[in-house]
């Protein structure tokens, strides 16, 4: 392949959540990777139950940031502070960020937070400090059940992009028109629904 024929790469992960077993590793290994403070998160999980005892079940949705395609919060900021790179990834710039809300206001996944410590808006990178170093995302790495996983979507080798091709996949919020790169195997359609189980997420 000649090099004006190498693909920019675009980075997604892929969640299967026949593997999840919801024990929260992910959200531990961010806050410790990314210094994120107590009470906010880049990264949780939703729990849902459904049933009554002693029919009773229990699903996970593990969130993050989606890294849109079309992200609305890179519209919405009035100080260009948050912008999306060539690989796909949404960055903020924290030394520009003013702490308006606006990108919280209008991202559909509410994956953005308030840095309690310091005015300003922080979120998940797909952890790009180690992806530059050749390395998974924290949460990635940490996963027991392997049920996260992380590559170049526009690669069709890498396993993330063989997981979309072969399996029937869901995406949060498809008519928002954000074009997530946030993908879901066999998700619960009640745990996908935005309002469900808010009280359950930690």
């Amino acid at each position: 392949m000649k090099k004006s024929e190498v693909k920019q790469k675009r980075y997604g992960m892929v969640i299967d959540l026949r593997r999840c077993i919801g024990c929260h590793s992910c959200s531990v290994a961010c806050k410790a990777e990314n210094r994120v403070p107590i009470g906010v998160y880049r990264s949780w999980v939703k729990i849902i139950e459904k049933g009554k005892y002693p029919n009773i079940s229990r699903h996970f949705l593990p969130n993050l940031c989606n890294q849109c395609d079309h992200p609305p919060c890179v519209i919405n900021c009035p100080v260009q502070a948050t912008w999306k790179r060539e690989d796909g990834i949404v960055i903020i710039d924290e030394h520009r960020c003013i702490g308006c809300k606006y990108c919280l206001a209008s991202c559909p996944y509410n994956a953005r937070y308030i840095n309690p410590l310091i005015p300003i808006v922080q979120k998940c990178y797909f952890c790009h400090h180690r992806v530059h170093a050749g390395l998974d995302p924290a949460c990635v790495e940490v996963c027991p059940a392997r049920a996260r996983i992380f590559g170049d979507l526009n690669n069709p080798e890498e396993e993330v992009s063989k997981l979309i091709s072969k399996h029937p996949f869901q995406i949060l919020k498809p008519e928002m028109g954000t074009f997530p790169k946030v993908y879901y195997i066999a998700a619960d359609l009640d745990a996908m629904d935005p309002f469900a189980g808010r009280k359950e997420w930690t």
